[in-house]
């Protein structure tokens, strides 16, 4: 059982989503996650706010089985499956994010600077969430889906604008981690 509470190497957890993407494209369904959000948004109203909200919902209620899926995996997996709270990261890179403030860098999955409830009453933390989270929801509508979908469900399709917007993705990484957090903390 060892096995279990070790991170699973690409070549089975690469086959494993080659697999779903085939019976999804087999049963004509696009993978991604950010599609689901325009789908609870619905549910919640928000048809009466906005016209992008008015579809046939029911046509994505598989998908949302992906997000409770994602949750209840995350769960077990966090819970049932680590034996291990800390992050393989290289030392220096450890050394780096602890002169910008991460203290805990190498040590817990998310950096506690930005995700404890105790940065919640850090205004510069929370205005750091806040505009992220715009800027991520606005780039996945701008782009017509997010990096799952595109990279995942995009790339397996042979889609060139999903080509394209995983390479805007990978440059706009680089540009954040690079650039400007340095210029944030």
């Amino acid at each position: 059982m060892e096995w279990l509470f070790r991170p699973w190497p690409w070549y089975v957890a690469g086959p494993m989503i080659a697999l779903v993407m085939f019976l999804l494209l087999m049963m004509g369904k696009n993978f991604g996650m950010s599609g689901n959000l325009r789908t609870i948004c619905t549910l919640c109203g928000g048809e009466k706010a906005s016209d992008f909200f008015r579809f046939d919902w029911k046509s994505q209620k598989w998908n949302l089985t992906v997000v409770l899926g994602a949750i209840i995996g995350g769960f077990i997996a966090n819970t049932l499956l680590s034996n291990n709270i800390s992050v393989a990261i290289h030392p220096e890179v450890i050394e780096k994010l602890k002169t910008l403030g991460f203290e805990s860098a190498g040590s817990a999955y998310l950096p506690e600077k930005l995700f404890s409830i105790a940065s919640l009453g850090n205004v510069s933390s929370l205005a750091i969430l806040v505009v992220g989270g715009f800027l991520v929801g606005f780039g996945a509508r701008y782009a017509g889906g997010c990096t799952s979908g595109h990279a995942i469900s995009g790339l397996s399709e042979l889609q060139w604008p999903s080509l394209i917007a995983v390479i805007g993705f990978f440059i706009g990484g680089l540009v954040m981690v690079h650039l400007i957090l340095p210029l944030l903390f």
